[in-house]
Parts: structure tokens; sequence; C-alpha cells
């Protein structure tokens, strides 16, 4: 079994990771939930193609951003996960085999710090654009300024 870097693969889960990069680090190119990430990607752009092209009135187009979402929200999950673990935890999980065993420093928690902060700021923009969306359609024109 090859030696896993826990660094390689929280930044794998941080740059690539609705790519599946960081399942197929970790798993190999079978890996069936590295698929899904890249299969939600595709389904998320296309979404928000749809919902560019309407005026965020596509429920198709909010639903398929909803998988490109879930694929970007779960990759920096992962990332923070992969991070935070405890070297000795990753090596039996992931290094049992090996010689070498990972030893991570500041580089894991500068990736764990710059996925919180990106999936937070992401998360922010999408209820704000949902709830606009929201409050847009479903109120009254002149119902917020009485």
């Amino acid at each position: 079994m090859a030696y896993k870097s826990k660094t390689v693969a929280a930044l794998l889960a941080f740059a690539l990771g609705t790519l599946g990069g960081h399942r197929f680090y970790l798993y190999g190119p079978r890996d069936a939930f590295g698929w899904l990430h890249l299969l939600g990607t595709l389904l998320g752009i296309d979404g928000w193609r749809l919902l560019t092209h309407s005026q965020l009135m596509s429920p198709l187009g909010w639903a398929l951003t909803i998988c490109g979402a879930v694929s970007l929200f779960s990759s920096l999950l992962a990332a923070i996960v992969y991070g935070l673990r405890p070297d000795e935890a990753w090596n039996s999980r992931f290094n049992s085999q090996s010689l070498r065993k990972s030893r991570s420093g500041w580089s894991a928690i500068l990736i764990v710090s710059a996925s919180l902060f990106i999936g937070a700021g992401l998360m922010m923009f999408g209820f704000v654009v949902g709830f606009q969306t929201y409050f847009e359609t479903h109120l009254p024109p002149n119902s917020l300024s009485q």
C-alpha cells in the first residue's frame, strides 16, 4: 500500500475536491464517491447556467445548483476533517502498510482555515441569493416599504 500524505489529501480536497481529487488520491480511480463529486459539479455548473439565463427563476436550475453545492461543501468539509484528524489516526487508516508515516504541521492548519473561510463565505452567499430570490418572488412589490 502506497504512502498517503494527510496534507496532500487535505489540499486536494480543498483545491480539487469538487472534481473528486482527494477521493481519487486516497482510494484510486474506481472510487464511486469521487465520480459522484465530479457529476455533482457538472450538474451544478449547468444549474448555475440555467439560473443566470432565467434570472434565478428556474426550479431545475436551483435543483442542479444544489447538487453542485453539495459537492463543493462536502469537499471543503473533507479538507477540514482530513486536516484536523490526528496523525496517529491518519496513519493507522491510510498508512498502516507503509513504512513512511504522515506528520502534518502548519500547512494542514492553513488548509483547514482556508476551507472554513471560503466555505462560510460561499454558504452566506448562497443564503443571501436564495432568500433574496424567495422574497422577490413571494412578496407583493410594495409590501416591504409599508
